[in-house]
């Protein structure tokens, strides 16, 4: 990528969307710099959630993943920044939010390791196969 331009994905989940907390999120990372350049409100399936979680199938609270991500819609989007998978991962915080950075997303609003608001891509390459997955091969993620 140019400069260290590059493109993430982040999904605002069903708790963000039910707490009506998608303003403010959104606001966080646009106040560092990050522009949205796609974004779709979704529903996941229980496919779709084997898919994006396939390193999770296995596991035995796999289910409560599957229930809790399909229990509303979900809104997916690109941004798109200087270091924006970095950058994104660093305002989100760590999964669980007793373990999440103060003044994190996650330490702000979620609610447990699974009600955790949001989900952003963790590399490069997972943020590519994550635009592709949910906006198919039309957005590039070349800047």
């Amino acid at each position: 990528m140019k400069d260290n331009l590059e493109q993430t994905l982040v999904i605002f989940k069903p708790d963000a969307l039910r707490r009506k907390l998608v303003g403010e999120i959104m606001n966080r990372f646009e106040r560092v710099g990050l522009e949205l350049t796609a974004l779709k409100t979704i529903r996941f399936t229980e496919e779709l959630c084997r898919e994006h979680y396939q390193h999770l199938v296995e596991k035995s609270f796999f289910p409560e993943i599957v229930r809790y991500m399909t229990s509303g819609p979900s809104i997916v989007g690109i941004l798109s920044g200087y270091r924006a998978v970095a950058v994104v991962r660093h305002l989100v915080g760590a999964t669980d939010p007793l373990e999440a950075a103060p003044g994190t997303i996650r330490a702000d609003y979620a609610l447990s390791n699974q009600e955790n608001v949001v989900h952003a891509s963790a590399t490069i390459p997972e943020a590519q196969a994550e635009i592709a997955r949910f906006f198919g091969a039309e957005f590039s993620t070349d800047l």
